[in-house]
């Protein structure tokens, strides 16, 4: 009767340790898995009128004076960002590391009422799009070579970080076709990519659905390092015009 209690308390230890185990191990598998999605710009959820979340930094570029003005308006009973650009030229970026390899899809709405005249993707004059979506890419010294390693050394000293190694611009362009892929006439760095174009659907919300990792690969040749941030952008300093659109929710998903 002794020999049994003993093996009787021994199952019973074993069995709760194993227990444990289990549990422990099942919570930190549900833990390890990355969520469906990644909620980068869920502008719905915020108030008209109010100010940008503190992960939406404002994007300028020295030589441009003039800004865009960015706003959270309701249109239709949603929260939507509206931009308004008048000769000017600026973003708003947030500041993310996601895994295209893991979040290769990404999903946006966005509304034009103005295409530019003078808009041409091929030409520093022309360079302008009443609306962007801009994806930059992280670098990665480790995969740099020498000559590449010393220009983005000197641009963090200058910058205090590293600038992005490639940026991927998913435009509403005026005049060039649909499904345009060319570099950016200020840097081959800068691929832009015309998923919108011309004066048809102006005035209309659309939603657009881009795998970001099979644009980079199409448009660089290469597996996509991880990305660094994502920005929207309105922008007319170059042709000198203006134009005002809207910016909805950005999310990526999973495959």
């Amino acid at each position: 009767m002794k020999f049994d209690r003993i093996l009787e308390k021994r199952i019973i230890l074993l069995s709760t340790v194993l227990i444990c185990v289990l549990l422990l191990t099942g919570a930190s598998y549900l833990r390890a898995q990355p969520a469906e999605i990644i909620e980068v710009g869920k502008f719905s959820n915020l108030y008209a009128g109010s100010d940008f979340p503190s992960t939406w930094k404002p994007l300028t570029f020295k030589k441009i004076k003039q800004h865009t003005r960015y706003t959270l308006v309701a249109d239709s009973g949603v929260v939507v960002v509206k931009a308004a650009s008048n000769s000017s030229a600026s973003g708003l970026i947030r500041k993310i590391e996601i895994d295209p390899k893991i979040y290769p899809v990404v999903t946006w709405r966005w509304k034009v009422t103005k295409i530019y005249e003078k808009g041409d993707v091929t030409k520093k004059k022309g360079d302008d799009y009443p609306a962007r979506i801009y994806i930059t890419f992280k670098y990665d010294p480790d995969k740099a070579g020498f000559f590449q390693k010393i220009k983005y050394k000197t641009a963090k000293t200058r910058y205090d970080e590293y600038p992005p190694v490639a940026v991927l611009n998913y435009i509403w362009a005026s005049h060039a076709p649909e499904g345009t892929i060319v570099p950016n006439p200020y840097s081959d760095q800068s691929m832009m990519i015309a998923v919108e174009s011309g004066a048809k659907k102006l005035n209309s919300w659309i939603e657009e659905v881009r795998n970001v990792y099979q644009d980079y690969k199409k448009a660089y040749g290469e597996e996509p390092p991880l990305i660094s941030g994502v920005a929207i952008m309105t922008d007319s300093d170059n042709t000198k015009e203006s134009a005002v659109s809207y910016f909805g929710d950005i999310i990526f998903h999973k495959k």
